[in-house]
């Protein structure tokens, strides 16, 4: 805004989230929502991404920013903390004040006046569909926005990585065959309304990708012990009776669920059941939230084939399916993955590496064949 953008992926990106966000806050308006968030304009996205850019790739005291940007003035940002001072936003400022604002939930406010954009102070509360700029890692940007509740994992809009770009294709969610987690990933559903089931698995999923040990997590019916056949017998760390935890937290009351004792206990049930999934071999839950079984060795089940191809597909726009030895989409993890879908169809497997990507597979009676999500992209 104050200077051309030295960051071609920024100029690129920005009229395609200028877009996005004006899309939503129309249907806000339209809805008759009150205080919809402000829209940033192309040149105003283009300025704060090149800005972040260019301050993720420093280093104060040794470390990189870790920064969370949020575009509105202090008037609509709750009960901010306010800078006596107003602070250009530059790589130099953002990059000295990321030592004291890189906690989750804590965002830096940006807003303009005139031709000049500037960081006001700090916030913790942000409007549904408000602009945010994360950056987590050297050259690693992602924009998102709050979800109309509040609560959960802020969805994400584009992922910029150097000058790599996705664009979250919102869409994707409706195809056929489609898991339903994808939907609160994918902003269609809210995080804890509707299908309780899928939106657990959603925070398992971040939670999952957060250790950075990759994992398993399986999750089979509840109504059939037929999973034990894809599973080396005897199990080593097997449940008797099934640990029901997060289960009995989901039967919890609508009214609990947005309560903040709920939420905490919610997350630490979640953090604990996706610590086990860093240890070698599976985990398994059924579809009522109940582990079975922790460090399970997956095996090709008696009488079915050895898996011999897997549809690939990842929800950003452009993306195209792709039908791939299932060798070619990973390791050992991967693979047996992938086989345990193909021989338990009702079931679904998450699938975390250590590098961060995160593959969700699922049987697709459509193609007649698994299919392997990748929703890394989502869940950054």
């Amino acid at each position: 805004m104050q200077q051309e953008s030295t960051y071609q992926a920024a100029r690129s990106v920005a009229k395609a989230v200028e877009a996005h966000f004006t899309q939503h806050h129309a249907l806000e308006v339209q809805s008759g929502m009150a205080g919809a968030a402000p829209t940033p304009s192309a040149h105003i996205i283009e300025a704060i991404l090149d800005a972040a850019f260019w301050a993720s790739l420093r280093k104060e005291e040794g470390h990189s920013p870790k920064i969370s940007l949020a575009f509105l003035p202090p008037e609509l940002a709750g009960k901010p903390l306010v800078f006596e001072h107003r602070f250009p936003l530059t790589p130099t400022i953002l990059a000295k004040l990321a030592p004291g604002v890189e906690r989750a939930g804590i965002h830096l406010g940006v807003w303009y006046e005139g031709e000049h954009l500037y960081l006001w102070g700090t916030t913790q509360t942000v409007m549904s569909y408000c602009f945010v700029l994360d950056v987590s890692e050297p050259g690693l940007l992602v924009v998102k926005h709050r979800r109309d509740d509040g609560l959960g994992k802020f969805a994400n809009v584009a992922v910029l990585k150097g000058d790599q770009i996705k664009l979250i294709d919102e869409h994707s969610a409706s195809l056929p065959d489609c898991p339903g987690l994808m939907k609160p990933l994918l902003h269609i559903t809210t995080p804890f309304a509707g299908d309780n089931s899928v939106n657990v698995l959603v925070q398992l999923a971040v939670s999952m990708r957060a250790h950075g040990r990759g994992g398993t997590l399986l999750v089979v019916p509840s109504d059939s012990l037929a999973w034990r056949e894809s599973i080396v017998q005897p199990i080593l760390y097997s449940i008797s009776p099934a640990f029901s935890g997060l289960a009995e937290l989901m039967k919890g009351a609508e009214v609990e669920q947005t309560q903040t004792p709920w939420l905490t206990a919610l997350t630490q049930e979640v953090k604990s059941l996706a610590g086990l999934t860093a240890i070698d071999g599976a985990t398994v839950v059924n579809d009522r939230h109940e582990l079975l079984a922790f460090g399970a060795k997956i095996t090709r089940r008696d009488g079915y084939a050895p898996l011999e191809k897997i549809m690939t597909t990842e929800p950003i726009l452009g993306n195209e399916p792709v039908i791939i030895h299932p060798t070619q989409n990973g390791g050992t993890r991967h693979f047996s993955a992938a086989q345990f879908v193909h021989d338990q169809r009702d079931a679904l497997a998450l699938v975390a590496s250590q590098d961060g990507r995160f593959t969700v597979f699922s049987w697709s009676p459509c193609e007649h064949m698994v299919h392997a999500h990748r929703i890394d992209s989502l869940l950054l």
